[in-house]
């Protein structure tokens, strides 16, 4: 049985339950202890319970202190969802003594987990742009070993709809050299990471895992969500399993050839263009996550910079966003290079960005539909159960849906209409 069944089951189970309010702390008697609390069925684990099987003598002791109580011991558990990740699932919680907000993300103990967690902990050491682990629990649930990561809560909402929600004041070329930089410290520090001779590569650096501490304009942003880190040897091992996000996704990746760290470097440059000009330099024109066309381009490196959306951007950014989208990765710059760019040190323009197609509310959802089928897609391939999941034909998806509608109002028949205006300037 999958994690999500465990939920699913778990909200059949207590769906009659009375709902608490999640600010006020419950007294939990002291013979309740270790046992099921606050109606979440999570459960203590003792240590002289047995490991699974399916985990390897790898990842059997965790380089840090994990706690085996009960999570909701001294936390309180909502049943508010935070969203998604790779992996598992984040909820709202709340620290008992401090009253402090925090995110609670449940992972079904497995090798992958295991690393998940090991890798995120390691990660946000030391860097003020990676989300903070402050606790780990290994719990039980519905007879099923979980690991629970408490992280600091991110109120600040994800990347671009802080950008899309925004009507205050214009948003600017050094805004979005500044929201480049903060992706690039983080970014910088994983890369330059002492891990036993061993790189650790992101894998699948994208908007959605990138997230604001607050909604004030000095918030920071912070990766998360290490589902699909790896660690890879500098020297002498490449990577060459593919995990990925079709806008995202490396050419080595798609080829299926080995890679490394440079791949960190491709996600960042199609996020700057998406940064600087509101959609993506490539796309898939039927529906689907990735089409033989998108493929094709991206292992060409072929985009373009359409005069209408980019005529006020200067040509400093434009240059950083070839180099990081390089197709030979031996040749593509390295984050220390970015890092030191005079884009981010000097004097940026305060020039208005034209960002129209990422405010216009079709072509967004259009995107966003499309990148959280990449992303389930993914998922499922990566899962640990068997549940087979049906898939919607294209000419039935929501988002082939959206397309005919935009194809009927203007007139074109049944050519194919890319998920944003600009695309007829792009082909």
């Amino acid at each position: 049985m999958g994690l999500r069944d465990l939920f699913r089951k778990h909200k059949k189970e207590h769906h009659n339950a009375p709902t608490s309010n999640p600010i006020v702390e419950t007294k939990t008697p002291p013979q309740q202890q270790h046992k099921t609390h606050d109606n979440t069925g999570l459960t203590s684990l003792h240590i002289s319970e047995n490991m699974s099987l399916n985990i390897s003598e790898k990842y059997r002791q965790f380089p840090f202190a994990t706690r085996r109580n009960a999570v909701t011991d001294e936390y309180e558990v909502s049943k508010e969802s935070l969203g998604v990740g790779i992996n598992g699932k984040v909820l709202t919680c709340w620290h008992r003594a401090t009253r402090r907000k925090c995110a609670l993300k449940i992972l079904k103990d497995s090798d992958k987990a295991r690393r998940e967690v090991t890798l995120h902990k390691r990660a946000c050491d030391g860097c003020d742009y990676i989300v903070k682990v402050l606790d780990v629990y290994e719990n039980m649930y519905a007879s099923n070993r979980c690991l629970l990561i408490v992280m600091e809560c991110m109120e600040g909402g994800e990347l671009f709809n802080r950008i899309r929600d925004r009507q205050d004041k214009p948003y600017t070329e050094r805004e979005a050299a500044n929201i480049i930089l903060m992706i690039a410290k983080a970014v910088s520090h994983i890369h330059n990471m002492d891990m036993c001779l061993n790189e650790l590569i992101i894998g699948d650096l994208k908007p959605e895992n990138l997230l604001f501490t607050n909604t004030s304009d000095s918030a920071l942003l912070k990766l998360t969500d290490f589902g699909f880190a790896k660690e890879g040897n500098n020297e002498q091992r490449p990577l060459n399993t593919p995990c990925y996000t079709p806008y995202y996704v490396a050419p080595e990746i798609l080829s299926n050839d080995k890679y490394d760290k440079a791949c960190d470097i491709w996600s960042m440059g199609v996020i700057m263009y998406i940064l600087l000009c509101g959609y993506p330099p490539f796309f898939s024109t039927h529906g689907g996550a990735i089409s033989a066309g998108m493929k094709t381009k991206i292992k060409a490196g072929e985009y373009q910079f359409p005069k209408n959306e980019w005529k006020n951007v200067s040509q400093e950014a434009k240059s950083i966003i070839q180099k990081m989208l390089t197709v030979d990765p031996a040749t593509r710059v390295t984050i220390d290079w970015i890092i030191k760019c005079s884009w981010f040190t000097g004097i940026v323009p305060e020039t208005p960005i034209d960002i129209r197609p990422m405010l216009d509310a079709e072509n967004y959802e259009q995107m966003r539909v499309e990148i959280a089928a990449a992303n389930h897609a993914q998922r499922r391939a990566d899962a640990d159960d068997d549940e087979i999941i049906s898939r919607l034909a294209p000419e039935n998806s929501r988002i082939a849906k959206l397309r005919a509608a935009k194809r009927q109002r203007q007139g074109v028949g049944d050519t194919v209409v890319a998920p944003l205006s600009q695309i007829d300037e792009r082909d």
